[in-house]
Order: C-alpha cells, then sequence, then structure tokens
C-alpha cells in the first residue's frame, strides 16, 4: 500500500502592499481634521463636543487639507495610480478624485 500525500497547507503572505501616497495623505487629513482629539472626546461621552471640535479643526484648516489632497492628486497623477481613482482612505472613507475621463464613464 502507498502512503498517502497530505492535502497542501496555504500559507498566509509574509509581505503586503500599501500606497504610500494614500497612506501619507491619510495621516496628514486625520492630524489636520484633529480626528484623534474628536474621536477621544465621543469615546469620554461627549459626542456633540467631538463633532464640534471636527468641525471648528476643519473649518480652520481646509487650506491645509485642500494643499494635502491637491498634492495627492498630483502625486498620483504622476504615478498613473488612478486606475481606482481613490486619493485616500481612512477606514471606511474614501476621497475619490474625477478625473474627466472617469466622468465620462459615470454619465
Amino acid at each position: 500500500m502507498v502512503a498517502r500525500r497530505k492535502a497542501p497547507r496555504r500559507r498566509a503572505r509574509k509581505s503586503f502592499n500599501i500606497s504610500a501616497i494614500e497612506a501619507g495623505t491619510a495621516i496628514s487629513l486625520a492630524q489636520s481634521t484633529g480626528a484623534a482629539a474628536a474621536v477621544q472626546t465621543a469615546l469620554n461621552g461627549d459626542l456633540s463636543g467631538a463633532l464640534s471640535s471636527l468641525e471648528s479643526s476643519v473649518m480652520n484648516n481646509k487650506n491645509r487639507i485642500i494643499g494635502t489632497l491637491a498634492a495627492a492628486f498630483v502625486g498620483k497623477a504622476l504615478t498613473k495610480g488612478f486606475s481606482s481613482g481613490t486619493l485616500a482612505k481612512l477606514g471606511p472613507i474614501r476621497i475619490k478624485a474625477m478625473t474627466p475621463e472617469r466622468d465620462i464613464l459615470q454619465v
């Protein structure tokens, strides 16, 4: 009798890819919006305070946020990374770039 071969086991990948432009954009946006402080305030139970601090932080740093998104747009355009159209991902939030050829496809 011949010994049976064991079924091959799948091994988890030891590496993964992350977009430096998207990750940098997300970190910069989180810092510009004061998201960490707002989340901490919300976890302490003051949801309206968290939202108002987030709102005021976004309004005070809107030029910086626009600059970050513009830099991400240029960086993605230079690397031709618009296959997905995503400029930044932060959890469930995605900021997408609407390029002219993408607009035509969505009409």
